[in-house]
């Protein structure tokens, strides 16, 4: 019998061992290798829309506007010359043709275009300030004038505007009168062409006459009419600037030894301002050229 009951304690004592053994076991903690799609996983953060408020913007269409203003403008005695020696063959060829003095072309041209630098001129070819008028089917311009954005003819050519200019004054009734006048008098034509509404300017008659006896383009009428030139009593300016052309100072005429560096230090503009407001690509600029400055 005790053997029986030691076999039994023994057997007990063996069962509960075990137990503990697998419970101590089972209790370890164990580490396995976190998965990398969840514990490696950086979090993700959003980037920041880039900025465009600070990003620079190129010019807008105000800003790069075809320039269009008024052709009075500041011009030297040699620009005035030089326009003279270009286009008095035209002149002279018209006058034959149509029976207008060169003189009056000469000086009509040379007031309206301011010698052939103003900004209608340069752009449109249009060297007398014609207006596209009711049946004109060619190219035009808009131009500040009388009233906001008029209707100016463009040409192709500035003898193209010569030719219409004659065009014009012959083929309108109110300039008529015009033609019965003597072939040499510029003073009657100044003045008859401000009295037939040709410019709404009352000082038009006198600049027209101060350019041509100032600049003796009553030569080129007697050239036509075969006749001795007798000049007027006025001396001919060589060295002081025209006033026959009044100023503006909107503009500047580029000199020699101008660069658009020295003009921008001259009226407290940066090159960028200076090239923004006449819409210049580079820097590039000519003896002669107007440049606007406001």
């Amino acid at each position: 019998m005790a053997k029986k009951f030691l076999l039994l304690l023994t057997i007990l004592l063996l069962a509960s061992c075990g137990s503990k053994k697998t419970a101590s076991h089972s209790s370890r903690p164990v580490y396995r290798k976190p998965a990398t799609s969840v514990a490696t996983r950086k979090p993700r953060t959003t980037r920041p829309a880039r900025p465009t408020a600070t990003r620079p913007v190129s010019g807008n269409s105000s800003e790069t506007q075809t320039l269009e203003a008024t052709t009075r403008v500041k011009v030297t005695n040699d620009m005035i010359f030089a326009y003279i020696d270009r286009y008095k063959g035209i002149a002279q060829n018209n006058m034959a043709q149509y029976g207008i003095p060169a003189s009056i072309t000469l000086a009509q041209g040379i007031l309206e275009s301011g010698a052939g630098t103003g900004p209608l001129s340069a752009m449109a070819n249009n060297h007398f300030g014609i207006k596209c008028h009711t049946g004109w089917t060619g190219e035009s311009v808009r131009h500040d004038d009388d009233s906001a954005q008029e209707c100016f003819r463009k040409y192709p050519d500035p003898s193209e505007s010569y030719r219409d200019h004659s065009l014009f004054l012959t083929g309108r009734s109110r300039y008529a009168a015009l033609f019965e006048l003597d072939k040499d008098d510029y003073k009657g034509w100044a003045k008859g062409l401000k009295a037939a509404g040709y410019a709404t300017d009352p000082k038009y008659p006198d600049k027209l006459i101060g350019i041509i006896e100032r600049f003796g383009l009553d030569r080129h009428d007697a050239v036509v009419l075969g006749r001795n030139y007798v000049p007027s009593s006025q001396p001919v300016l060589v060295a002081e600037p025209s006033r026959a052309i009044a100023d503006n100072s909107d503009y500047y005429v580029v000199s020699k030894g101008d660069t658009l560096y020295s003009i921008s230090k001259r009226f407290n503009l940066t090159v960028d301002e200076l090239k923004r407001l006449n819409s210049l690509g580079d820097n590039a600029i000519s003896i002669g050229q107007n440049l606007k400055i406001k």
